[in-house]
């Protein structure tokens, strides 16, 4: 199945990187500085048809209806972001990815992000590893102080904007350096693959970081709520990414 699911995200890209003109299809969302494009619905509209000819029983979750389906809980159900990292899109930043996560019974066992542009796959399925580009992905303890840290900042939760940078400001004192890329997905993807050690955002929507946080697992590494609870995947929470030793060195410090 993951084969056939790969196929499908592979062929999506296509959609992303055929784009045009894209700052003259952009709409508001609820909150400020919140977009859709109509590649990201295209997109959306495509993986719902197409995952839906591989798994006829899966319900759909999706950012772009923002919507919700009985059966997260109960059989199976696709977590989707058509384009994480709307913004980046929009200015031809280049750094977004579509990810696809599936569930059963409320567990991720399948997880897949894209990124289209440097054609990276992430891939993972329960119990079975994470791989970029079919490479297996094993997560070291790197420190803080030997690392970079990212975070995310939404421009819609303008109110947890002073909070983040608090926090951004005490790990900088830790860190090697801190980025900030506009995608939670890989960044989160990105601590699996050794390039980041540690991530954070203070909200995230369950299609942001669902897919990735099976990678980043599989991988060994750790993802939590930044209070340490487990993750839901019914409604936003915050994201803690990071590997055994980074994440011990954050709660040092918080």
């Amino acid at each position: 199945m993951l084969d056939n699911i790969v196929k499908v995200v592979k062929d999506a890209g296509d959609i992303i990187l055929k784009a045009r003109h894209i700052q003259e299809h952009v709409e508001s969302k609820q909150g400020q500085a919140n977009f859709v494009t109509k590649y990201d619905v295209e997109v959306q509209e495509f993986l719902y048809r197409e995952l839906s000819g591989v798994l006829p029983q899966a319900g759909f979750i999706g950012e772009e209806d923002d919507g919700r389906d009985d059966r997260i809980n109960d059989g199976y159900c696709f977590i989707i972001d058509p384009i994480d990292g709307t913004t980046n899109f929009i200015f031809d930043y280049r750094h977004s990815c579509i990810s696809v996560a599936l569930m059963l019974r409320g567990e991720i066992i399948l997880g897949v992000v894209y990124n289209p542009y440097l054609e990276e796959l992430f891939t993972a399925e329960k119990g079975k590893g994470a791989f970029l580009n079919g490479r297996p992905l094993r997560i070291r303890d790197t420190r803080l102080e030997d690392g970079v840290v990212a975070f995310g900042t939404a421009p819609y939760y303008r109110e947890k904007a002073d909070e983040t940078f608090r926090i951004a400001r005490s790990v900088y004192d830790k860190a090697l350096d801190l980025r900030r890329s506009g995608s939670a997905a890989l960044d989160i993807c990105y601590v699996a693959a050794g390039r980041i050690v540690l991530y954070y955002e203070l909200l995230l929507s369950p299609w942001d970081y669902a897919a990735a946080s099976l990678v980043l697992t599989e991988a060994g590494g750790r993802i939590s709520t930044m209070e340490g609870r487990a993750l839901s995947f019914d409604r936003p929470v915050s994201v803690l990414a990071g590997n055994k030793a980074s994440i011990q060195q954050y709660f040092e410090l918080f």
